[in-house]
């Protein structure tokens, strides 16, 4: 006894396993495309499934099936949208064909699944078919993309929960650090007096305004194709099937999702997807800035700024004992650097659609769908094992100011700017900090200098006016 099925399609026969949901157009894309040796992303398969499913109710509604017929396809749907078939799906996350080795890939193993639930083996297609069955009323052109926009909605959803917790942490970390008084750099050269609180709340404002435009964004996915069939006019699609099917995926996903009211311009332009990538890319570049900043001002410890203290999660050296590297905020960054590379790889394949369609939709989708997974993770990572834990070196931040001759900007109101001049050159020369020389020099007591340099006076908005001597 034989171990395989047969099954035939346009260009010949092939063995398929026995047991197998998948068939015989599963076993081409496999053997054509052994590129990136990545599956397709899961949040793509939950998706389609729930694609699928609407296209089922639809048909079902319209009369296609009888009622058992319908419930097995349904229930196997409803399996696929849950991810209870995500090992089935086998086909490379890159491929050529527009995606329609993963469209047939998931019409093989919803047939076969739902010949399963009817107690018949897997290839009789007779009783339920992959094309004639799933596949009614459908192509790739609509339902792929359609799939990928659901998908990185509900991917978004994700994403905005991480960013909001991380800029909530942050905001924390403002209010825990609102009093430590420490040197600003630009340029990275001493500049003015900030707190590290007042950094914190720079980070915070800048991961809002990701949220706010992740939330936004999501508007530009609702637009759907579905029901345009391969070109988007509908061809071979009964008119009742592309008036409804797109209120039944609404139904089923919860999602504000409509109908493109140009089917055609839908089905061909890819540039939603470009739009979409260009806000998680603004992300990143937060993300890589203030990992970059962590590290900074994380540096030495001992030897370099040291102002803040990371959470130390592994050693750092297979020969340096004792040393611990910022791994977290480098990992942050090298998953924020993908991003942008996948920005790229998003808007070469959307310049490169022909005429009626896009052949490169599997690029978008897998780097749009990578975006979002990196850029969630590397929120959460960021946030749990780094920003969490962020503690102040308050002695060391103490210890600079009373240095630095950055410092002197804030007693210039008090002592003047000549004065304040003359003792930048002289701590300069001298190597004395600026602290010590002012006070030596009576030109300020030290509950003065303190004052000066306290946390409300270095952070209030502007200086109080300055009252100019009489002129004699």
């Amino acid at each position: 006894m034989t171990n395989n099925r047969i099954e035939k399609d346009l260009l010949g026969e092939r063995e398929v396993p026995m047991d197998a949901l998948y068939g015989i157009h599963t076993i081409r894309g496999l053997e054509n495309f052994p590129l990136s040796n990545r599956p397709v992303n899961s949040a793509l398969i939950h998706a389609y499934g729930a694609v699928k499913l609407a296209c089922a109710r639809t048909n079902h509604g319209l009369g296609w099936w009888d009622s058992d017929k319908a419930a097995a396809i349904e229930a196997a749907c409803t399996e696929m949208m849950e991810g209870q078939l995500d090992a089935h799906i086998v086909v490379d996350a890159l491929q050529g064909g527009a995606g329609t080795s993963t469209n047939m890939n998931v019409n093989e193993v919803l047939a076969n699944r739902s010949l399963e639930l009817l107690g018949k083996r897997p290839g009789d297609y007779d009783s339920v078919s992959p094309l004639e069955d799933i596949n009614l009323h459908q192509s790739t052109n609509d339902t792929y993309p359609t799939a990928l926009k659901v998908a990185a909605i509900n991917r978004l959803r994700v994403l905005e929960r991480e960013v909001v917790a991380l800029l909530e942490e942050f905001q924390n970390k403002e209010k825990a650090f609102a009093h430590v008084v420490k040197v600003a750099r630009t340029q990275l050269q001493d500049a003015v007096l900030i707190t590290l609180g007042r950094e914190m709340s720079a980070y915070a404002e800048a991961f809002g305004r990701d949220r706010w435009r992740i939330y936004k964004c999501e508007e530009r996915l609702r637009v759907l194709n579905l029901g345009g069939t391969a070109v988007g006019t509908g061809l071979a699609a009964p008119r009742q099937f592309i008036f409804q099917v797109t209120e039944n995926l609404r139904s089923i996903t919860g999602l504000g999702l409509a109908r493109a009211e140009n089917l055609i311009e839908a089905t061909q332009n890819n540039d939603v997807f470009v739009e979409v990538s260009g806000i998680l890319k603004a992300c990143a570049s937060n993300l890589l800035k203030v990992s970059g900043d962590l590290r900074f001002l994380s540096s030495g410890p001992d030897a370099g700024i040291g102002e803040l203290r990371l959470p130390p999660r592994q050693a750092g050296s297979s020969i340096m004992p004792g040393k611990v590297n910022p791994v977290i905020p480098e990992a942050v960054s090298q998953a924020a650097m993908a991003v942008m590379a996948h920005d790229q790889s998003i808007t070469f394949a959307s310049s490169l659609g022909n005429l009626e369609l896009n052949a490169f939709l599997p690029l978008i989708a897998d780097s749009l769908l990578g975006s979002l997974d990196l850029l969630t993770n590397a929120c959460s990572v960021l946030r749990r094992f780094c920003v969490v834990g962020l503690e102040a070196d308050e002695a060391r931040c103490r210890r600079n100011v009373d240095g630095a001759t950055a410092t002197l900007t804030a007693l210039i109101d008090m002592i003047g700017y000549q004065a304040a001049q003359e003792i930048a050159a002289e701590a300069t020369a001298s190597g004395r900090g600026v602290r010590a020389i002012v006070l030596d020099h009576g030109l300020l007591t030290a509950e003065d200098f303190d004052e000066l340099v306290s946390a409300e006076n270095v952070t209030r908005l502007g200086s109080p006016l300055r009252k100019e001597k009489k002129q004699p």
